[in-house]
């Protein structure tokens, strides 16, 4: 089974120049984890995770620190640069073993430079407890 039949679209994606507290509520509204981060050309330049946040959030020192990271921050200072990719055309075990390797709960699937779509280990289990995969 390829990657392209499991796969989840469209995906939601940031620009490099939200700030943390706006991605935030985006996180949370569209109920995901995660998300590219595109520039305006909508190229994928990085991903922002919930673990971004939440480790650039456990390092600062105080409140006022905390308000100004979320007010003040972009998320190209927290995203992950080079993020784990995968084709919509691969097999779905060579996704699986990615994640595990990765160890990362989500791939975002791209053409080219262009993200196209989302798998999670929950949709491959989801396939498996179905017993499509």
């Amino acid at each position: 089974m390829r990657v392209a039949e499991l796969m989840t679209q469209p995906v939601v994606t940031i620009g490099l120049e939200t700030s943390v507290q706006d991605a935030v509520v985006r996180l949370a509204d569209d109920h995901v984890s995660a998300m590219p981060v595109t520039d305006a050309s909508g190229r994928m330049l990085g991903v922002l995770s919930s673990t971004d946040i939440l480790t650039a959030e456990a390092e600062v020192e105080d409140e006022k620190a905390r308000k100004a990271l979320f007010a003040a921050t972009p998320v190209r200072e927290l995203m992950t640069p080079r993020p784990l990719t995968v084709s919509p055309d691969a097999d779905v075990r060579e996704a699986a073993q990615q994640m595990l390797y990765g160890d990362v709960h989500r791939l975002f699937v791209t053409a080219g430079d262009r993200v196209v779509g989302v798998i999670s280990s929950t949709d491959i289990v989801r396939a498996v407890a179905r017993g499509v995969l």
